[in-house]
């Protein structure tokens, strides 16, 4: 019995005991990580207050962390499994993109704005809200160089079609079909030559070359013949007569008169032949557009080559 008694006190001590270490333990270990921490902290402090007062020190370390960055970026974009879905696309969003647009609430155009820009949207097919901001900009840029608005707006329609994006067979390009190799330096301000498909900077910098045009002429229909690139020519095709046939539709819905949207522009007069050629000899009537021998000519057909020579 005594036995037995022994036993359980030794029994029990024994885990008195080992109670007692494990807790001194756990006691010491927590004394000695708050100790190590409180040491990696102050390391970490000391490192930050040295680096912070050494600016070669911390570009070197910012540079690093940048090119880390990027190759990381880069390694993510060349992975192949890592494919973007539509939502991925739409997701993060860009807020911008609504300042970037050629676009205006027709509401927010006067009377006779909203009048010319209803009747070219329906007449070439394009949305409203676009073509609003070119008769607001074409209404603004012929308030200060004292062109008329409707004129602007008539050489857009012949010329593209209200198309920003179109480009002709010799390099004329975007709404006013400007030669942008002959006028690049006026691009040079709006951040080089692809601006000349940015149909407001396009639109600017094609009145500057009209009005050029006007001043060099002497009048607005010598002005297009040098715009189209004809000024040295016999003819411009009627290209002059159809820009003032569409700028008197837009004359008209100014005046208060319906103009249908599919109104055909009216054909170019035939001017009369000379009763004699250099020689001396009778002239053989020649039909516009059409050459001796019965091809069409450049003229007639609106693919007058614009004269880089000229510089319009």
């Amino acid at each position: 019995m005594s036995a037995s008694r022994s036993w359980a006190r030794v029994r029990a001590g024994a885990l008195n005991s080992a109670r007692v270490f494990v807790s001194d333990l756990g006691n010491g270990l927590m004394v000695v990580s708050h100790s190590s921490l409180a040491v990696i902290g102050l390391a970490v402090l000391a490192a930050a207050f040295v680096i912070g007062g050494r600016a070669d020190v911390r570009g070197l370390l910012e540079e690093r962390a940048l090119d880390w960055l990027v190759s990381r970026q880069e390694a993510r974009s060349a992975d192949p499994s890592e494919t973007l879905d539509t939502a991925s696309l739409l997701g993060p969003g860009d807020i911008s993109a609504v300042d970037r647009a050629t676009a205006i609430d027709p509401s927010e155009l006067n009377r006779q704005q909203a009048v010319v820009a209803q009747w070219l949207s329906r007449r070439y097919r394009v949305a409203p809200e676009p073509v609003g901001r070119l008769v607001q900009e074409a209404w603004s840029l012929g308030q200060r160089v004292g062109l008329e608005p409707t004129l602007i707006l008539a050489i857009v329609a012949i010329e593209s079609s209200f198309n920003p994006f179109a480009q002709s067979s010799v390099g004329a390009q975007g709404l006013m079909q400007v030669m942008t190799r002959v006028h690049d330096d006026k691009y040079v301000a709006f951040g080089g030559n692809h601006a000349a498909f940015d149909p407001l900077t396009n639109l600017r910098v094609g009145v500057q070359v009209l009005k050029d045009c006007i001043a060099k002429a002497g009048s607005v229909e010598g002005g297009l013949r040098h715009y189209v690139g004809a000024a040295n020519l016999a003819s411009d095709g009627g290209y002059a007569f159809k820009v003032m046939a569409e700028q008197e539709f837009m004359q008209q819905l100014l005046r208060g008169r319906s103009v249908p949207t599919t109104a055909r522009l009216p054909v170019p007069p035939v001017a009369p032949p000379e009763a004699a050629g250099s020689n001396g000899a009778p002239m053989t009537p020649v039909q516009p557009g059409v050459q001796p021998g019965g091809s069409p000519s450049a003229a007639a057909t609106g693919t007058i080559p614009r004269l880089a020579a000229l510089g319009y």
